[in-house]
């Protein structure tokens, strides 16, 4: 922190005495110097602009220039955090030749807590009778606050408190305060003028971009410590303590952050933890301050005010000379945070995000338990670049949504041995639609809905086109837990099936694409709402109560058998048929793909869901063969972890 000289201050103190006039009239002027002096010292307060007037420009002072005064001000209040005080002058009354006022400060040290309140005492000296100048204000650490000695300097130190655990399921910590190592440039160890080169080479060295960490280190205090990245500790790349003592003022400190079992771990569910932006501090200046940490995304983001709890503050008077002890004038202490309570196994999460990794392309992998809905795993690959495909993402479901419409159809007056036809395509309103490019020949003529499903033969439901009425598939969607949108506390698309604007639309619609889209979660509820045999709702906070949106026609029992046989007759004589010699309960399964436009070229993401016991689960690649190919493999995997 700044400080101006001991004798700076006794200088501004020894204000001569001027001879005091008389009457209302000095004291009308001493009350609007009061005023004009309160507003003052508020704003000279408040964080330095580049080029800002001086605040303290058209006051008059006992002893010193309105530039000196304000580098005095500043040097006392300058430790205070940026906090801006409120500042109340009362009436002035003379007194022994001059004019004293009350001055009440006020500090709002802590959001939400009781600020910081005292009062001081301003001193004015008024116009001398011979000589008609303006009223003089004495300044002094003593209308800063009370007991301050020449010299001393308020100083805010915040007490940093214990940010609260997420947990998982039966009570597992996931996300607690774990050891970091804090990487920066310490400007206190090298030279001003050195300093952007040390911050050029370490941006480069961890890897961050290079022109904003520059700036930060040239706008940085001579004793700062500028971060430029954190590691967690034992974590630090190969090489890295040997290239960093190569730095000028390249430095480490230990700390701790509130952090996962591994970097990747649900990361975009959870989300991150650190120093706040630049943008947050303004955003909310009586929340944030500058070197505070809190969520910057997800979880952590929007339950930060009960994880985060209360930061305490001190406020300290702090002697001028070396050594000296500081006297604590304030104190509000802190207040621990309250952990988060989630749903997320930790080894069916690592299991999830294990089986990914060998995908390739983009995906993501959401299981839940049908009985309750509570999310297991929540699982997105390094591919999708952070971004939270599984409980977000926006996608065509392809033939995974057939269980919808099949749902559909039975309400209609199917069954399934109900007679269709699969044809090798189907026209509709001139558009054709054809089987995906392995389906079997031996399926195709008339054949059980039940056969259709199970081969996933898009012409046999475009075929049924005409039983349904409109609003019909969209209301077997919201049974089975898809389609219909609310708060669960955490980001979570339920998908949507819009009406139909064409016959080509509605059709494409029966084989779920077109306008219809969903997440993996939204799916992995659709086949978790058969397996349950109601409509089942996910969770994911413990603390947020669901509940089944009114719009959902509950699940029948026969309809329920009725999807549960034909699923089941998927794995046994359809396409996924990979899951047949899976150990443990009888699997229900549904694959899928859908096309999808990139740039100039058609692609295919893949889709497959499944139910085994208390377990459901949807897998989801973006770019794939088929969902028997490429998202089966996984799911498999992953069935076959669990047990």
């Amino acid at each position: 922190m700044r400080r101006t000289s001991a004798a700076l201050i006794s200088l501004l103190l020894l204000g001569g005495a001027l001879g005091a006039c008389s009457g209302s009239s000095a004291t009308d002027e001493a009350d609007a110097t009061a005023r004009k002096l309160a507003k003052a010292l508020v704003g000279a307060a408040a964080p330095a602009e580049d080029g800002a007037p001086n605040p303290f420009a058209g006051l008059a002072f006992s002893s010193g220039t309105p530039d000196e005064v304000l580098a005095a001000y500043r040097a006392i209040v300058g430790g205070m955090d940026g906090i801006t005080p409120t500042v109340t002058i009362g009436e002035a009354s003379e007194s022994k030749e001059r004019y004293t006022a009350p001055v009440t400060w006020s500090w709002p040290i802590v959001d939400g807590a009781d600020p910081w309140t005292y009062e001081t005492v301003a001193e004015f000296h008024p116009a001398s009778t011979l000589d008609e100048g303006p009223t003089q204000v004495v300044f002094g650490p003593g209308l800063v606050a009370p007991d301050l000695a020449k010299g001393d300097a308020l100083d805010a130190v915040t007490q940093q408190t214990g940010r609260g655990d997420i947990t998982g399921a039966g009570g597992g910590v996931l996300v607690t305060e774990r050891a970091v190592v804090r990487v920066g440039i310490d400007r206190s160890r090298v030279d001003a003028a050195v300093a952007p080169e040390s911050a050029r080479a370490l941006a480069e060295l961890v890897g961050i971009d290079v022109k904003p960490y520059v700036k930060a280190v040239e706008g940085a205090g001579p004793r700062a410590f500028v971060e430029a990245i954190t590691y967690r500790a034992g974590q630090e790349p190969a090489g890295f303590t040997d290239a960093l003592a190569a730095i000028a003022g390249g430095h480490t400190v230990d700390g701790e952050l509130a952090l996962a079992p591994s970097r990747d771990f649900a990361a975009p569910i959870l989300g991150r933890v650190g120093p706040v932006t630049a943008e947050m501090v303004a955003k909310e200046p009586e929340k944030y301050r500058s070197g505070d940490v809190a969520g910057l995304s997800g979880l952590q983001a929007r339950y930060d005010d009960q994880l985060r709890g209360s930061v305490g503050r001190v406020v300290y008077a702090v002697p001028a000379a070396e050594g000296a002890e500081r006297r604590e004038l304030y104190r509000h202490d802190a207040e621990p945070g309250r952990p988060l309570a989630i749903t997320l196994d930790e080894r069916l999460q690592s299991l999830a995000e294990q089986v990914l990794a060998a995908t390739g392309p983009a995906g993501a992998l959401v299981a839940l338990r049908p009985s309750d809905g509570a999310i297991l795993a929540a699982a997105n690959d390094e591919a999708t670049d952070g971004q939270n495909y599984a409980t977000f993402g926006q996608f065509a479901p392809g033939s995974t949504f057939k269980i919808v419409t099949s749902l559909a159809l039975l309400r209609a007056g199917l069954t399934p041995d109900s007679q269709v036809e699969c044809t090798p395509t189907v026209t509709v309103d001139g558009k054709e639609f054809k089987n995906y490019s392995d389906y079997p020949s031996g399926s195709l003529g008339t054949i059980p809905l039940r056969a259709a499903i199970a081969q996933s033969c898009n012409t046999a439901l475009i075929g049924q086109r005409d039983a349904l009425d409109p609003g019909d598939l969209a209301a077997a969607a919201a049974t089975l837990g898809l389609g219909i949108d609310h708060d669960l506390g955490f980001p979570a698309y339920f998908g949507e099936v819009p009406d139909p604007g064409s016959d080509t639309e509605a059709a494409a619609a029966l084989i779920g694409q077109g306008k219809v889209l969903a997440s993996p979660m939204a799916m992995a509820t659709v086949i978790a709402s058969v397996q349950a045999g109601r409509t089942v709702v996910p969770r994911l906070v413990d603390q947020v109560d669901v509940t089944v949106p009114a719009e959902a026609t509950p699940l029948a029992p026969a309809e329920a058998d009725q999807l549960r046989a034909m699923l089941r007759q998927v794995v046994t004589e359809g396409s996924g048929r990979g899951l047949a010699d899976v150990p443990g309960p009888a699997v229900i399964a549904k694959t899928g793909t859908a096309e999808y436009a990139d740039g100039g070229t058609v692609r295919t993401h893949a889709w497959m869901v499944a139910a085994q016991g208390d377990l459901a689960v949807a897998v989801f690649v973006r770019t794939g063969e088929s969902g028997s190919q490429t998202a089966g493999p996984v799911l498999e995997d992953f069935l076959r972890g669990a047990r």
